[in-house]
C-alpha cells in the first residue's frame, strides 16, 4: 500500500516541488577539481583526428553531397525520416507554450526551415555549432558550419566541459561557450553525434561511406566509358598487301570516305572486313556493382532497395530489412529532438526575466514524426484486439481504471498522461444463461423424417 508521501508526490503540487528541487540541484553546478575527477590535463587525452584530417573529411563529405547522387540520397533519406512533415515544441503550461510558438515562428528564426538544414548538416559533419544571441529576451539561433571551427577549447580536467571555440579565420575572436552561471547575450552551443569517448568532436555518418561511394562512382564511370567505345565504329580491313605504300593508300582512302551504314563493300577474295566489339562481361560486372552498393548500404544502415537496388522482390525480405533501419533512425531522431528541446528550454529561460507568466520548470517536449507508418497500423490492431477483453474484465471488477488505461496506452505505444485517473463507469452485465435444447415443435413439424418414420420411436429400430 503506498504511503502518504508517495500519494502527495503524485499530486500536481508534489510534481512541481520535485521539478523545483531538480532545477536547484543543476543550477550553478560546475565540475571542478574539488568535485570532479582531478585528473591532470584530462582534456589532452585526445583520441581525435588531426586537424587537417578532420577538415579534409568535412570538405569531402560536403563535396560528395554536392556532386554524388548516392551521397545526396543518403543525406535526404535521413532528413525525410527524422524531420518528415516537421518538428514542433510544446509545453504543458499555456503561457509557456504560446511563447514557444512565437519563438519558433519568428522571422529571424524560422525554425521549420532551419531544422531540415540542421539535419542535413548533422549527417554530413556529425557536429552542430549554434551561434546564439539574445535580444529583448528573444533567443536567435544560427548554425555555423563545422569546418569554420578550428578548435574546441575545454577545461583542463574534463573534455566534456567546453569553454570556447576557435574560428578558422585568422585573428577572429573566440566564440564563448554557454555558461549557465553567467548572464550572456551571445554564446555558442555544440552538439556532437557519433562521438568517441574522450573526444570533443563528433563523426559524420557519411564519412565511412566516402571511399566506397568513390569506388562505385569510378566503377560506374568505367562501365559507361566501355559502353561508349562499344558503339564506336572500329573497322579492321584484312588483306595481304603488295607493299607498304598500297596499305598506306588504302588507309587514306578509308579515312577520307569511311563506310556508311547500309552501304555496299566490294571485296576481293583475299580481303576481309571485321568490326570487333569489346567484351564487357556484364554478368560479372553486375555482381561487382551490387557488392559495392551493399557496402554503401551497410555504412548508411539502410536496405539496398532504398538505393534503387531491388535485390529481392519479396515483401517479407523488405519488411525484415526495415526493422534495424528504423531502430537506427529512431536513435538519430531522439538525438535531434533532444537538441531542439534544449534550445527551447534556453529560449524560455531567457524570456522568463521579462515575462513572469512563463514557467521554466514546465515540461517542454520536442515532437517529431513517426519513423514508420507500419507501427501505427500494428499498434491500432493491438489496441482493437486487447481492449474488448480488458473492458470485459473491467466491467466484471477484475481490474480497476488505472490498470485498464495502463494496458490500453501500452498497446497503443503511448505514455499514460500523468495525474489522477478518471472515474470510469462499468456497463451493466447481462446474466450468463446456459443454452438448453428446445423440445417445442415448430408448426407443421410432425417429428418424422422424409420417409415418414419417427426416428425417436423405438419400434422403428432395425432388428439385428
Amino acid at each position: 500500500m503506498p504511503s502518504i508521501a508517495d500519494l502527495l508526490l503524485k499530486t500536481p503540487l508534489g510534481k512541481a516541488i520535485q521539478k523545483s528541487m531538480a532545477a536547484q540541484l543543476t543550477t550553478g553546478l560546475v565540475e571542478t577539481d574539488s568535485n570532479f575527477y582531478p585528473g591532470s590535463n584530462m582534456s589532452s587525452l585526445y583520441r581525435d583526428r588531426y586537424d587537417y584530417d578532420r577538415q579534409t573529411i568535412l570538405s569531402e563529405c560536403l563535396r560528395s553531397w554536392r556532386v554524388n547522387p548516392i551521397a545526396r540520397r543518403i543525406v535526404k533519406l535521413y532528413t525525410q525520416f527524422i524531420i518528415g512533415e516537421g518538428v514542433s515544441v510544446e509545453s504543458d503550461h499555456k503561457a509557456t507554450n504560446d511563447y514557444l510558438k512565437t519563438w519558433w515562428t519568428h522571422p529571424l528564426n524560422n525554425l521549420d526551415q532551419q531544422c531540415m538544414d540542421w539535419c542535413d548538416e548533422l549527417t554530413r559533419s556529425g557536429n552542430m555549432f549554434f551561434l546564439c544571441s539574445v535580444t529583448g529576451g528573444m533567443l536567435f539561433v544560427r548554425a555555423v558550419p563545422a569546418d569554420q571551427v578550428e578548435e574546441i577549447i575545454t577545461t583542463p580536467n574534463d573534455i566534456l566541459q567546453e569553454v570556447a571555440y576557435k574560428p578558422t579565420a585568422q585573428g577572429a575572436p573566440l566564440w564563448p561557450a554557454w555558461d549557465r552561471t553567467n548572464q550572456q547575450d551571445h554564446f555558442m552551443l555544440h552538439y556532437a553525434m557519433n562521438r568517441p569517448v574522450g573526444v570533443a568532436w563528433g563523426e559524420p555518418d557519411l564519412a565511412p561511406m566516402l571511399p566506397w561511394i568513390g569506388r562505385y562512382s569510378s566503377w560506374l564511370e568505367d562501365r559507361a566509358r566501355l559502353n561508349r567505345f562499344r558503339s564506336a565504329w572500329i573497322i579492321v580491313w584484312k588483306k595481304k598487301w603488295a607493299s607498304e605504300a598500297a596499305k598506306t593508300a588504302k588507309d587514306k582512302q578509308l579515312a577520307a570516305n569511311p563506310p556508311e551504314p547500309g552501304s555496299w563493300l566490294l571485296l576481293d577474295e583475299d580481303e576481309t572486313v571485321e568490326m570487333p566489339a569489346p567484351n564487357l562481361a556484364s554478368a560479372d560486372a553486375e555482381k561487382d556493382g551490387l557488392a559495392l552498393k551493399k557496402m554503401i548500404a551497410i555504412g548508411a544502415g539502410i536496405p539496398p532497395h532504398y538505393l534503387a537496388e531491388p535485390e529481392s522482390s519479396t515483401r517479407t525480405t523488405a519488411e525484415a530489412a526495415g526493422t534495424p533501419t528504423f531502430r537506427g533512425l529512431e536513435q538519430s531522431q531522439t538525438f535531434f529532438l533532444n537538441m531542439i528541446r534544449s534550445l527551447a528550454v534556453l529560449a524560455v529561460t531567457f524570456r522568463k526575466s521579462g515575462d513572469r507568466r512563463l514557467v521554466t520548470t514546465s515540461e517542454i517536449k520536442a515532437i517529431g514524426p513517426d519513423i514508420t507508418e507500419r507501427d501505427n497500423s500494428s499498434l491500432a490492431l493491438a489496441v482493437s484486439r486487447i481492449f474488448p477483453a480488458m473492458a470485459e474484465l473491467f466491467d466484471r471488477e477484475g481490474i480497476d481504471e488505472h490498470e485498464l488505461l495502463r494496458i490500453v496506452y501500452r498497446m497503443a505505444g503511448e505514455v499514460q498522461p500523468a495525474g489522477s485517473v478518471p472515474t470510469m463507469k462499468r456497463r451493466p452485465l447481462k446474466p450468463i444463461t446456459q443454452a438448453t435444447p428446445s423440445t417445442k415443435k415448430a408448426p407443421g413439424d410432425t417429428g418424422t423424417d422424409e420417409s415418414g418414420v419417427d426416428p425417436k420411436d423405438p419400434s422403428t429400430e432395425e432388428q439385428p
